[in-house]
């Protein structure tokens, strides 16, 4: 059985959202009107994961994340509004430790809650299972619990006769659940002289990802844009698929450019897999490498695995790290990662690998 507290400051949203969890056999529900009324509830209730609303009176859901996080460790879902500061206020719970989100529907919320029950039902289930990091804020919670605290890699490479990799190419990154933080700690640590361009494909609405490029580009010394148009592909630079599109690898002339096309018949977006194909259309598989990092699903790992068979290279994410290891665990699985990486050491590997 899974305990779930829904928090929402809104009688309608708890209820319909209440009524998404009951029709699930293995759900336990309770709820809170707000984030003083949650933290009350955790410890009597003791949740597998919280559903939690970011606008909220009393104690808002950033404030109540940060909260719990250092006082009750557990599984957070954000639920965020599909708007610029939405967007903001998501990535920073995603900071802040919240395990992924769920877009709160616009307009009638009650005539719109089927088009999101299936996804909040398979997040949450998968959120339960999720873990979360040991030294997440590890120093916050140790200060919180000596009265302190004020509210604010290995790699195992496959044995295999490949060199690295030479002459020009890409970085193909796959990411979902976990995924901003993620990224954040596999780009930080490059430098801006980083010579292949890389291309990530995270699982995000079309409103969040803009938001989350700027972020990224503001604490990473390579440059971060969000892909909208045809854009030709250039060393030191970090391009982030558009939302609810899909980022692919063409050419203009005898350039590689890069652009947002149109969804197809995968089942998420923009789809890693595509992405890897794509690149595979116009590339040696030796010029290119694919990441695969926390997130739940399968997503790119028949790709990577086909370019890693094609003499590619593959870096999957360690479980030891990944929030979910649904991506990088089935492309272990399949047999395709060349090293499994704990996420601190992906950005070492990179630049081993790279010339």
């Amino acid at each position: 059985m899974i305990n779930v507290l829904v928090v929402d400051d809104s009688a309608l949203a708890r209820k319909l959202f209440g009524k998404v969890f009951a029709e699930q056999p293995d759900f336990r529900v309770s709820f809170a009107r707000n984030g003083k009324e949650a933290l009350a509830s955790i410890a009597e209730f003791a949740p597998d994961v919280v559903t939690l609303d970011v606008h909220m009176p009393e104690m808002d859901g950033l404030t109540c994340l940060d909260r719990i996080m250092i006082e009750h460790p557990c599984p957070v879902i954000m639920v965020s509004s599909l708007t610029a500061d939405g967007a903001d206020a998501t990535l920073e719970a995603l900071k802040l430790g919240a395990i992924d989100f769920v877009a709160k529907p616009t307009g009638a919320v009650s005539l719109r809650i089927g088009e999101i029950a299936p996804e909040l039902v398979e997040k949450v289930r998968q959120a339960a299972g999720a873990r979360l990091k040991r030294s997440l804020r590890l120093r916050e919670r140790v200060r919180h619990q000596i009265g302190g605290y004020k509210a604010p890699g290995v790699t195992r490479p496959r044995k295999k006769g490949k060199l690295a990799a030479t002459g020009d190419g890409l970085v193909l990154v796959g990411v979902s659940t976990g995924g901003p933080p993620a990224l954040e700690a596999l780009l930080a640590p490059l430098p801006a002289s980083f010579p292949w361009p890389i291309l990530v494909a995270q699982h995000m609405p079309d409103t969040f990802t803009g938001s989350l490029a700027k972020r990224l580009d503001g604490l990473c010394d390579l440059s971060v844009t969000e892909v909208r148009k045809p854009t030709p592909l250039q060393p030191g630079f970090v391009y982030i698929g558009r939302g609810d599109a899909d980022i692919v690898v063409s050419k203009r002339g005898a350039s590689l450019i890069v652009t947002a096309a149109p969804s197809l018949d995968y089942p998420w977006h923009p789809s890693a897999d595509r992405l890897v194909r794509s690149a595979m259309n116009h590339l040696a598989a030796g010029q290119l490498i694919g990441v695969l990092m926390t997130g739940m699903g399968d997503d790119g790992a028949e790709a990577m695995t086909h370019l890693q068979a094609q003499g590619g290279w593959t870096i999957a994410e360690a479980e030891e790290t990944a929030v979910v290891w649904g991506m990088p665990g089935e492309l272990v699985r399949l047999g395709g990662a060349d090293f499994v990486v704990p996420l601190p050491g992906i950005a070492t590997q990179l630049i081993k690998l790279v010339p």
